[in-house]
């Protein structure tokens, strides 16, 4: 990770140590705040390349409005940057890497077309409950092993230890995202609050998750990574 990357990193990791007590990342009963000048998006194809967001609260919306969403503004950005494709929000607040697991196949088998990509974000639930690291690596294991039996791209992003929890648990837990990605030749985006984090303009008022504005960041992002998976893209 660049070094602004692991700046935003100890930042969060100070500000999840805060707010630790809370034992999730979001929740699935939060109100969703109302926003206002949402866009209008131009209608994709329905023949547009399917991009399935699979995470937790980060990739859900947690308290945004429908179209501030991860998967909207990465729709939104893709479309901006000439490349169509329907990103479906597959996130749910509070998932652990468990839970995940559980459903995955569930989101898959149901999906309208074959995922071209799937952006796979999950661990931040398990660190913010001290669930054994190896846990959590087996889980994402058996998640990108079962995305590559359907040969389907994964765009993996990362999340870093909160410092309350100590060296020893940092140092099984933050290494597994990079490892996990070149152990399934997946793409990685390092940290998903990477250039978010650190700015309070971009996130909300818990400072764990990001607003509107922090999300557009996120996506621009992640745009060219989710670009380079998509069929006739270059």
């Amino acid at each position: 990770m660049k070094t602004a990357g692991w700046r935003s990193a100890f930042i969060y990791g100070c500000a999840v140590a805060l707010c630790q007590p809370l034992a999730a990342c979001g929740s699935a009963e939060a109100p969703a705040a109302k926003r206002e000048g949402a866009e209008t998006r131009a209608p994709i194809a329905d023949d547009a390349p399917l991009v399935i967001a699979f995470g937790d609260s980060l990739y859900a919306g947690y308290q945004l409005g429908p179209k501030e969403g991860l998967a909207p503004q990465l729709q939104a950005a893709l479309a901006a940057d000439g490349v169509p494709a329907r990103v479906q929000n597959a996130g749910v607040s509070g998932d652990t890497t468990a839970a995940g697991r559980q459903r995955l196949n569930f989101v898959l088998d149901n999906a309208k077309a074959k995922p071209a990509l799937v952006l796979l974000g999950l661990g931040g639930n398990d660190m913010l409950r001290g669930i054994d690291a190896d846990q959590t690596r087996a889980n994402l294991d058996a998640m990108l092993a079962e995305l590559k039996r359907r040969d389907i791209p994964v765009l993996l992003t990362g999340m870093v230890a909160a410092p309350n929890l100590g060296a020893d648990y940092a140092r099984k837990f933050n290494p597994i995202y990079a490892e996990l990605a070149a152990k399934y030749d997946a793409s990685l985006y390092p940290f998903i609050l990477d250039d978010v984090v650190t700015d309070p303009s971009l996130m909300l008022g818990d400072h764990m998750h990001p607003n509107a504005k922090g999300v557009a960041v996120i996506a621009k992002g992640l745009a060219p990574l989710v670009e380079e998976q998509l069929p006739d893209s270059e």
